[in-house]
C-alpha cells in the first residue's frame, strides 16, 4: 500500500510528535485503513506528509514495532502486522467510573508498572529517556497553566512501557490508554483535599524520582520510585473512599 492514508497534518503540541504519529498509524490501523500485510509508505511520503523530521518518523516506527504492530524487512519496507482484535482482554474505560474502579485499575498498574520502571532503567536508550523528558517537560508546562495534562502524565508512562522492549507492557498501556490516569475520571485534588497547585507538585516531584532513577539505570530505585508513586495514588484515593462510604 504505497499511497498515503488521507490525513491532516499533525499539530506541533507539545506532546511527543512521535507519539501523536504513533497514534495517528495506530488508528489506522484499527479503523482498517491499513491492513495486515499491507506495506507502509515510505519514510519520505510519511515526512512530507505529516511534516515531521525523518528521526520523528523512525522513532514512531520503532513504537509500532515495540507494540507488535508492525515488522521492517531490511531493504524492503515496513509492513502492518495484525489489526488489533475487538474480542479478548478488554476493560472499558466507559466502566472506569467510580472511585472503587480506579482504585482497581491502580491496583492493576502497580503490579504492571514498577516492573516496568525496573526493566526500563536497565533497557532504555538514550532517545528513550529523551522522550520521557520532553513529556515530563509538557506535563510541567501544562501543570503551570492549567490545562489538561493527562496526555502528557500517560506519554511519559507509556515511553516508560516502551522502553522495557517488552511488547506486552506496552500493548496493555497502550490498551488502557489515557482511562488508566485518575484525574480523567474524578477531581484527584479535591478528594485529597489539597489545591491543585499543591497537589500537580506533589505528582510531578514523584514523577522527577522516576526519571531520575531511570537516567541513572538504578533499576532498584526505578522500582521504588514507581512503586511509591503509584501507591500515593492509591492511598489518596482509598482514604477518600472510605470518607465517601462513611457519609452514607
Amino acid at each position: 500500500m504505497e499511497n498515503l492514508i488521507d490525513t491532516p497534518r499533525l499539530p506541533r503540541k507539545r506532546r511527543s510528535l512521535a507519539q501523536e504519529l504513533v497514534t495517528v498509524l495506530s488508528e489506522q490501523i484499527r479503523d482498517g485503513l491499513l491492513k495486515r500485510g499491507d506495506k507502509l509508505p515510505t519514510e519520505s511520503a510519511i515526512m512530507e506528509a505529516h511534516g515531521v523530521s525523518r528521526t520523528v518518523v523512525r522513532e514512531a516506527i520503532s513504537r509500532l514495532q515495540a507494540a507488535g504492530q508492525v515488522e521492517t524487512r531490511h531493504g524492503i519496507g515496513t509492513f502492518v502486522l495484525d489489526t488489533p482484535s475487538p474480542s479478548g482482554f478488554r476493560i472499558d474505560p466507559a466502566t472506569v467510573v467510580t472511585l472503587r474502579d480506579v482504585l482497581a485499575i491502580l491496583e492493576l498498574r502497580i503490579s504492571l508498572e514498577v516492573e516496568s520502571a525496573g526493566l526500563a532503567a536497565q533497557r532504555r536508550s538514550p532517545e528513550q529517556l529523551a522522550t520521557m523528558r520532553a513529556a515530563l517537560d509538557a506535563l510541567n508546562e501544562s501543570a503551570a497553566h492549567a490545562s489538561d495534562a493527562v496526555a502528557s502524565d500517560f506519554a511519559f508512562h507509556l515511553e516508560i512501557a516502551l522502553s522495557t522492549g517488552n511488547r506486552y507492557f506496552t500493548d496493555i498501556m497502550t490498551h488502557l490508554g489515557t482511562s488508566i490516569i485518575p484525574r480523567t475520571r474524578l477531581n484527584s485534588a479535591r478528594l485529597a483535599h489539597d489545591d491543585q497547585q499543591h497537589y500537580m507538585s506533589r505528582l510531578s516531584r514523584e514523577h522527577e524520582e522516576i526519571y531520575e532513577a531511570i537516567a541513572r539505570q538504578d533499576s532498584d530505585a526505578a522500582r521504588a520510585a514507581m512503586r511509591l508513586h503509584l501507591t500515593n495514588s492509591r492511598e489518596r484515593l482509598r482514604q477518600a473512599h472510605e470518607e465517601a462510604q462513611a457519609q452514607r
